[in-house]
């Protein structure tokens, strides 16, 4: 069997995209002719690949096992063929694609992609939501670069910490602790917010405030930073955001913002990606980009 690289190149398209339609536009060739395409893929493998599930197409059990492996020759044999030629980040014809939580998208998004469009215009930024906790994004070569507060475990899946914010206490303006120094006591006796995208109820301060012998009693959970801050403007909540990452964003809105009155772990921030990027210039460039950004965005405000 003779090896085509514009099918893998093909392949790689639809599985990512899961659509001939998306998979076509990236390409920059009609849909008909990726329909082509898709045809010469099953024929050479003999499986669907892609099978109609409603509007949408859901990849073969087949497809799903393949995707990284495909995902990972493309891009090696990308960095290849970069290698024979000096690179250039404004000749970078490429999605990028970054997940993190709400709150950090909306302040690292837009200076990343002002600095896109400045040196990189070819390439296209792509902020979904938050996905599994597992790296299953990275590994599968859905997402390019992960950023939280979790330590990968996979041996497969590298890593840096890029720095560390502390929580920081809001609530509106109007809430019966705004006018005075907010004691152990009155946070704990206070009604709270959580914020997890799972709908957790329990965080670490929880666990600080146990070691103290004392509980909080959290009424709701909310999935977003943003979503928590316009639910503590309606009502006497309180909830807990990072100091340096979204801080800035509640002050905005009216909210007071004071220290948590006790010690509580620190935030980090960590970059995490798969090791098939490693010799992956564009990635590289990618990565220096939002380490610089992020450590900018962690600067005191009076540096």
């Amino acid at each position: 069997m003779q090896l085509d690289m514009n099918l893998l190149v093909a392949l790689d398209a639809l599985l990512d995209e899961g659509s001939v339609g998306g998979a076509a536009a990236r390409m920059h060739v009609s849909s008909p002719a990726m329909s082509r395409t898709l045809d010469r893929i099953r024929h050479m493998t003999g499986d669907a690949i892609l099978v109609r599930n409603g509007r949408a197409m859901t990849p073969t059990p087949y497809a799903q096992a393949i995707q990284a492996d495909v995902h990972d020759v493309v891009l090696r044999a990308r960095t290849v063929l970069a290698r024979q030629s000096r690179f250039d980040i404004a000749q970078v014809e490429r999605t990028f694609t970054i997940q993190c939580h709400d709150a950090l998208a909306a302040a690292l998004g837009p200076p990343l992609l002002a600095a896109l469009r400045k040196a990189a215009p070819l390439a296209v930024l792509r902020m979904p939501a938050e996905g599994a906790a597992d790296a299953q994004e990275l590994r599968q070569g859905q997402v390019d670069l992960q950023i939280g507060a979790a330590i990968p475990t996979h041996a497969d899946v590298l890593h840096e910490v890029l720095g560390e914010d502390r929580p920081m206490v809001v609530m509106r303006a109007r809430h019966p602790l705004a006018g005075r120094k907010l004691t152990l006591r009155g946070y704990a006796e206070a009604d709270h917010v959580t914020v997890s995208r799972r709908g957790r109820l329990r965080d670490t301060v929880d666990d600080a405030l146990a070691t103290q012998g004392m509980a909080r009693r959290v009424v709701a959970a909310a999935p977003t930073v943003a979503a928590a801050l316009a639910w503590v403007g309606a009502a006497d909540l309180l909830t807990l955001v990072p100091e340096r990452i979204s801080a800035g964003a509640a002050r905005a809105l009216k909210l007071k913002v004071v220290p948590v009155p006790l010690r509580t772990p620190a935030l980090p921030i960590v970059a995490t990606w798969h090791r098939r990027h490693e010799g992956d210039q564009a990635h590289a460039w990618l990565r220096e980009q939002v380490r610089g950004l992020v450590v900018k965005l962690l600067a005191p405000s009076d540096a």
